[in-house]
């Protein structure tokens, strides 16, 4: 039977929907197509946009950098993707077995993902200076060196986070599934790989669309960790958007139209993914 209040909600949802779906409109919907509208154009400010036609998106495809930053950009997001997953597994997979401390533990590695961008951007840059200068080297000495310090920079960041995601899928797994495992003698690793893996991947899913997803839009670690020196040779492409954009006089067009190209690249990369690892979820 329906209460009262279940009857008023019934009859009133669309005055509860509104602020939610004006908000939406208001701040995603009509953004993102005057964003995609302005690709085409040629403007300094949304008030003098002239139609150009396709002529940024060829402007933007045939820019050298804008190439060389979505490689990078690739290569940081599928070595991040991997690193961070695997470590936040096997760190959440040791923090839920018992033993003294596993809290404390948990709150040390989530911490870092309290800390802002650009804040830990300094705070490596100090500490990868410092250690680099042995070698009289620094973090901007090569593209190779800040794409590793960016790995470092991200994974320490997300992996505390990614590893609640795994602690709470490893805390909801059946406990007879496991007990049954043991039962019929398989070993702890048969039990991990054959088990405990193939009932956590709606977790994995979760964990890997968000590494994914961050690790492609990466802006203020690597702004504050490198600027894309040395010659932008360390620049994700989110900061050769920004660059483009607010950079180069003349070239906001050509800017927005690489931020669809972006946007289009980590929606299908994420939409790939998110099917690659839902279509491996079984259930108990």
């Amino acid at each position: 039977m329906i209460s009262m209040a279940g009857k008023a909600v019934r009859r009133w949802w669309a005055l509860f929907a509104l602020p939610t779906f004006a908000a939406f409109v208001i701040g995603f919907v009509v953004p993102f197509v005057m964003g995609v509208y302005l690709s085409f154009c040629r403007f300094s400010t949304v008030t003098d946009a002239r139609f150009v036609g396709v002529s940024n998106y060829a402007d933007a495809v045939s820019d050298p950098e804008f190439w060389h930053a979505l490689v990078y950009t690739v290569l940081f997001t599928v070595v991040t993707t991997v690193v961070v997953n695997v470590l936040a597994f096997a760190v959440a997979y040791m923090l839920t077995k018992r033993f003294r401390g596993t809290n404390v533990f948990r709150s040390v590695f989530f911490m870092p993902n309290l800390i802002g961008g650009i804040i830990l951007g300094y705070i490596w840059l100090l500490l990868l200076n410092g250690v680099l200068a042995h070698w009289g080297r620094s973090i901007t000495y090569s593209g190779v060196y800040g794409f590793w310090g960016m790995v470092l920079l991200y994974c320490w960041q997300q992996l505390g986070y990614m590893m609640i995601i795994y602690i709470s899928g490893l805390q909801a797994l059946p406990g007879d599934v496991l007990e049954a495992a043991a039962v019929d003698g398989a070993s702890s690793r048969q039990t991990l790989f054959r088990v405990t893996i193939p009932l956590m991947m709606p977790s994995i899913t979760v964990c890997s669309f968000l590494t994914v997803t961050g690790g492609f839009k990466m802006f203020d670690q690597n702004l504050a960790l490198t600027n894309g020196a040395p010659s932008n040779s360390s620049e994700l492409l989110a900061l050769n958007i920004y660059r483009t954009f607010y950079g180069r006089a003349g070239f906001e067009g050509v800017g927005q139209a690489k931020a669809v190209v972006f946007f289009l690249i980590v929606a299908v990369i994420a939409v790939i993914q998110n099917r690659l690892t839902t279509s491996r979820e079984v259930s108990a």
